[in-house]
């Protein structure tokens, strides 16, 4: 039991959600997308949302900048959180454009409001789940997308909800978070997705 509660923190680990989310969409959405464009996407994705942000991290790990790679430690969180939305500004201007991809360059919008949120609570010496804000996220999105396209998505919104608990029965497993934080960081997920729905929805 350890071990797979362990392992969900790293498989539905949050720098891993927002190219989920973007698969999520380049596979459900019903308009004609050249399958070449779709997978320099994905892969412009995965550099700017996954490869770059994991040697940042073990930059700043070496460093002594942080100590763990789930940023335990609330003062850690602000450096990383920084760098995370510069990477979220070059993917919105770079490779997700609002004039052929509005669904996911508002979801892209909504994760680096989320983020930007998760560095003004840390100045409050707060710690939100940044697990919950990535799975909270990537839900609302999907829901909407469900909606958006007319689609019956169904099984894998429930999937979705089954990560939710994953992660946050995960989280307190170990001891990572209280009741509170994870609320907090699924609120802080899921609030700019559904703010942001309201322009593409």
């Amino acid at each position: 039991m350890n071990f797979f509660l362990k392992s969900v923190s790293y498989i539905l680990h949050p720098i891993l959600m927002p190219l989920i989310g973007s698969i999520i969409y380049f596979t459900t959405a019903p308009r004609f997308i050249p399958e070449n464009i779709v997978m320099s996407k994905i892969i412009g994705l995965t550099i700017m949302t996954v490869l770059i942000p994991i040697v940042l991290f073990f930059i700043l790990k070496s460093s002594g900048m942080i100590t763990s790679f789930h940023l335990a430690n609330v003062k850690q969180r602000k450096i990383p959180l920084l760098l995370q939305s510069i990477l979220l500004l070059l993917v919105i201007k770079m490779i997700v454009d609002v004039y052929n991809y509005p669904e996911l360059y508002f979801f892209f919008l909504g994760i680096l409001f989320s983020s930007l949120s998760a560095i003004f609570i840390v100045l409050f010496n707060i710690k939100a789940s940044l697990h919950m804000i990535g799975t909270g996220g990537v839900t609302m999105f999907t829901i909407a997308l469900s909606i958006h396209f007319g689609m019956n998505l169904t099984i894998l919104i429930a999937a979705l909800m089954i990560a939710n608990g994953l992660v946050a029965t995960s989280r307190l497993h170990y001891k990572a978070h209280s009741n509170l934080e994870l609320i907090l960081g699924f609120l802080v997920g899921v609030i700019p997705q559904l703010t942001l729905v309201n322009f593409w929805l």
